[in-house]
């Protein structure tokens, strides 16, 4: 187990924040930490850079190791700030100095983030913001290895009532069972569905086969009460929607 060290409680570095707690000497990174946190404490957040703010993150993770270079190197070969914390556990160990710790840090940040958003659409309220059903749905999925699909079922009122990840499949592939979908949504007696599926290799156009899948989905449902309000393909270029390529 590492030891407890301090985060945003920096009583130990009070006598002299030019050294370190642990051995007495002079260690610049903790300086840097201290300012760091002070201006986080005076902007909250919307003065700093995607990479400062991924520093923050790992100052717990990496108590006595300037994080900086880490925090340049994921954003280096992730892109953006939610590109690192979306990114798979494998690939960001891929990084020299990221660990378990550092993982386990970046994967808390990217639960919580789903989390809440989802309270926004929770709860049986009505699904009225649809850019945060998008914000959710790209958090979720955009950044998967292998490609997912999923449907958030809705009530009469477009409540949701649920939101399940169906099947899960290969780099290019899921195996979706048409029948299967709607018996789901008539065990919830759901009203509406909205479909959900990733494409990881980034490009969120759809494919023959989805266009098909969709369709077929929508032709079963429709005779029993259940709509299909859209299907959302997620990439790491963005995300399409069906209803909006008038494809439903």
């Amino acid at each position: 187990m590492e030891n407890e060290q301090p985060g945003f409680n920096d009583k130990a570095l009070a006598k002299d924040p030019a050294k370190d707690p642990a051995t007495g000497d002079p260690n610049d990174h903790i300086g840097h930490r201290q300012r760091l946190k002070q201006r986080f404490r005076q902007s909250g957040g919307s003065s700093l850079q995607d990479y400062e703010l991924l520093e923050l993150l790992l100052f717990s993770a990496l108590p006595r190791q300037d994080t900086k270079p880490i925090a340049k190197a994921l954003l280096k070969r992730f892109g953006s700030f939610a590109s690192v914390i979306g990114a798979p556990r494998a690939r960001l160990k891929e990084i020299s100095g990221v660990g378990d710790s550092v993982v386990d840090t970046l994967k808390v940040t990217q639960v919580a983030a789903q989390r809440l958003i989802i309270r926004e659409v929770d709860e049986r309220e009505p699904l009225s913001s649809w850019s945060k059903v998008m914000d959710y749905i790209h958090i979720a999925m955009a950044h998967e290895t292998v490609e997912e699909f999923r449907i958030l079922f809705l009530d009469k009122r477009n409540g949701l009532i649920a939101d399940e990840v169906q099947q899960k499949g290969t780099i290019d592939h899921t195996p979706v069972y048409p029948r299967e979908v709607i018996r789901r949504a008539l065990e919830l007696s759901a009203s509406a569905m909205i479909l959900v599926h990733n494409h990881p290799s980034g490009d969120p156009t759809p494919s023959r086969a989805d266009i098909q899948m969709t369709r077929q989905i929508a032709e079963i449902a429709k005779p029993l009460g259940v709509e299909v309000h859209d299907h959302i393909i997620v990439g790491r270029q963005g995300q399409v929607s069906f209803k909006g390529l008038q494809l439903l």
